[in-house]
C-alpha cells in the first residue's frame, strides 16, 4: 500500500486561521484528491487502497521525516 499524506489547505495558513478543505497528497506533493473533512480524507484514501497519515504538526519542512506523521 502507498503512503499518503492528509493535509490542511491553504498550506503554509497562520496558526489558529480557518481550514478551508484537506487534500491527500503523495510522496511527490501531487494532490490526489481534495475533501471538506479530515475524515472523508482518511476513509477516502484507505478506501482506494493507501495508507493515510496525518501531521502530528501543522508546519513540516520533509514529509520523509516519520516522526512527523502518524499513521491512521
Amino acid at each position: 500500500m502507498p503512503n499518503v499524506y492528509v493535509e490542511p489547505r491553504p498550506k503554509g495558513r497562520a496558526e489558529g486561521t480557518h481550514i478551508d478543505d484537506y487534500v491527500v497528497e503523495d510522496h511527490a506533493d501531487h494532490a490526489l484528491a481534495t475533501f471538506k473533512t479530515q475524515k472523508e480524507a482518511i476513509d477516502w484514501a484507505k478506501k482506494e487502497g493507501h495508507t493515510p497519515h496525518v501531521a502530528r504538526v501543522r508546519h513540516l519542512n520533509d514529509k520523509r521525516k516519520a516522526d512527523h506523521w502518524r499513521k491512521v
